[in-house]
């Protein structure tokens, strides 16, 4: 058995499913405080990137303020999707509101391939060496960088939730909307804020896989590979996304390496997190940390 090869998969597995779990955080955030899943999370990776990418090259900005404002610019887009599209339909079933965010999916896939086309775009050298050694294992800059960013949103999460005001709001609203409304919160200013902060914290991870692997329409396929990290953690549990997504990469790795040592099967990287995932909830359908709904007649 190739240790070494093995325990760089793992590693690599461990930072791409800390990717994973910020995605996973933002499927939850709408979730708990819009009961909606959004179906378009995917879109606002490969939206996140793509501007990301056409400031750096078109603008050539540096990449530090290229970064900020493409993020200024999807926490802007986050919000006024919110109160363009989706506000005018509270009140709707909610398979009517799913329904629209698929529909939003398709529109900004073909959107991003009208504009930017459907080639993949290498990001201009942001670091003069692309990897360093670690004990011996070769680990991507990016991945590095993505790994300081992922646990830089977790805790900045933790401490939004925690101690600010607004983190009390949607906490509230996600409990209770009609006992949140009722104490003055406003649900409309929780939504559209949670889609900002979702569409702000996907880019970041758009932007960071497109530093590694180029940004390309496989961006938007994130958003379907994250689901059953979120699923398998818990739709409901902030930390169920972390860990769910934690599992689901390593997973993917260990399943790559496995098959292509022994099984030679094919493709076992994509399917394989999916037949753990129905492994696990056949014992647990509300997930690893999701919250049983109990309802009584």
């Amino acid at each position: 058995m190739n240790f070494e090869l093995l325990l760089q998969l793992v590693i690599n597995g461990l930072i791409v499913g800390l990717l994973y779990g910020v995605v996973g955080m933002c499927f939850v955030l709408v979730y708990k405080s819009t009961q909606i899943v959004n179906f378009a999370q995917g879109e606002f990776l490969l939206v996140g990137a793509w501007v990301c990418w056409a400031l750096l090259v078109y603008l050539e900005l540096p990449f530090l303020v290229g970064f900020l404002l493409s993020l200024a610019f999807m926490a802007v887009f986050g919000v006024a999707l919110q109160m363009i599209v989706l506000r005018p339909m509270i009140g709707e079933p909610i398979i009517s509101v799913i329904m629209v965010t698929i529909g939003l999916s398709i529109f900004f896939q073909s959107l991003v391939k009208w504009i930017f086309g459907v080639a993949p775009a290498n990001y201009p050298p942001i670091f003069e060496t692309q990897s360093v050694s670690i004990f011996g294992l070769n680990i991507e800059l990016a991945y590095l960088l993505s790994t300081v960013i992922a646990l830089f949103i977790m805790v900045g999460f933790y401490l939004f939730f925690k101690h600010s005001k607004h983190g009390l709001a949607m906490r509230a609203t996600a409990f209770n909307q009609q006992v949140a409304q009722s104490l003055g919160i406003s649900v409309k200013q929780v939504f559209a804020m949670s889609w900002g902060i979702a569409a702000t914290v996907s880019a970041t991870a758009g932007v960071v896989i497109g530093m590694v692997n180029g940004v390309s329409d496989s961006l938007s396929v994130m958003g379907i590979k994250v689901f059953p990290a979120v699923i398998l953690g818990g739709l409901d549990s902030i930390v169920g996304a972390i860990v769910g997504g934690i599992i689901i990469g390593v997973l993917e790795n260990l399943a790559e390496f496995f098959d292509s040592q022994y099984f030679h099967l094919g493709n076992m990287y994509d399917i394989a997190p999916f037949y753990v995932l129905l492994l696990i909830l056949w014992f647990k359908p509300y997930g690893l940390f999701g919250t049983r709904d109990i309802e009584r007649i």
